[in-house]
């Protein structure tokens, strides 16, 4: 068994105003194969930057209220609502709230995905 607390994991402090702890996968504090956990703090008025993925993504929604787009849809989301999101759909999160907003997320294969380095340098 492996174990973690959130307070033991950094993270990182994203530009578009969020801070993302990876939890569990690959190169994670907690060592899966297959998928990566983690936590995302958004700040009011931050964002997760439009991106896709080639498989499945699961946001689970801790606090805060925001506005979740994927493809042609736009809904309002807030503490409580899971979101499943298809393969290969761009997608994006904003904070519209007054406070911050926390989320889980879950996504496979295990490994920190591209646009996550490319919002680092600059690039989206």
């Amino acid at each position: 068994m492996q174990r973690i607390h959130i307070d033991d994991a950094e993270g990182t402090l994203f530009p578009a105003g969020r801070r993302t702890r990876v939890l569990v996968g690959k190169d994670s504090p907690l060592q899966a194969k297959g998928f990566v956990m983690g936590r995302v703090r958004i700040f009011p008025g931050g964002s997760i930057p439009p991106h896709e993925h080639f498989n499945e993504e699961i946001y689970h929604i801790l606090s805060g209220s925001g506005e979740m787009e994927a493809g042609n849809e736009t809904e309002t989301v807030r503490a409580g609502d899971t979101v499943y999101l298809d393969p290969n759909i761009p997608h994006t999160l904003r904070n519209t709230g007054g406070s911050d907003m926390e989320i889980l997320f879950v996504y496979s294969p295990a490994g920190v995905v591209e646009h996550w380095q490319e919002e680092l340098e600059g690039k989206r």
